[in-house]
């Protein structure tokens, strides 16, 4: 199915998120690395879907990344020369000519479900890329949030927060059924404060 036309191409979003990044000198063009990327997926049938930000330019405007984040099976990952390396049970991360990409692992069933079940087709400047969906993305950005605000990483969070709400901009999202969806992989509790900040944002308003 395809969800949305994107205009921005994913080689352009990754190069433009170096060239504007203030800490690190871009002296490298990573366009042709991107590219090849996306054609070694394919040509290698790699089951992949594309999260992270620039999944979330399929939605929404304004984001900016410097990496490619893909939830794929552990099996998968030789079949790339990218010297993936685990970082823990459910992530790895891996380098390809010089583009980081950053590897959620189908081993976590929620990201398991996430590509099972929330993935579509999105044409990133006619180039057809598996993608999360709407209600994908929103399912692992509010499944990250607890760990981020236990382990005190506030800017992520917020940033986190604020993709939640942009991605409810413009769209019929039906929150019930997201923590619902949740319930298997998170507490109790955690679901209950997730509610919270989600009925939070919804009531806010401003100017009216």
């Amino acid at each position: 199915m395809i969800f949305c036309r994107v205009l921005l191409r994913i080689d352009e979003i990754v190069q433009n998120a170096h060239a504007f990044n203030p800490r690190a000198a871009m002296t490298t063009d990573l366009r042709p690395a991107v590219e090849a990327l996306f054609d070694e997926l394919e040509a290698k049938g790699v089951d992949y879907v594309l999260v992270g930000g620039v999944a979330l330019l399929s939605y929404v405007e304004g984001r900016n990344t410097q990496d490619i984040d893909l939830i794929v099976s552990t099996d998968d990952l030789g079949k790339l020369p990218w010297d993936a390396k685990a970082q823990d049970a459910d992530f790895a991360r891996a380098t390809y000519r010089g583009v980081r990409v950053d590897l959620l692992l189908r081993t976590n069933a929620l990201f398991d479900e996430v590509a099972k079940t929330a993935r579509t087709t999105v044409p990133f400047q006619g180039r057809p890329v598996v993608t999360a969906t709407r209600e994908g993305l929103l399912l692992l950005k509010l499944y990250a949030l607890p760990s981020l605000y236990r382990t005190a990483n506030l800017a992520r969070a917020a940033l986190y927060e604020t993709d939640v709400l942009m991605l409810h901009q413009g769209a019929t999202v039906d929150d019930a059924a997201l923590l619902e969806r949740l319930r298997p992989h998170l507490s109790v509790p955690d679901i209950a404060e997730l509610r919270r900040i989600l009925e939070e944002q919804r009531a806010r308003r401003r100017f009216t």
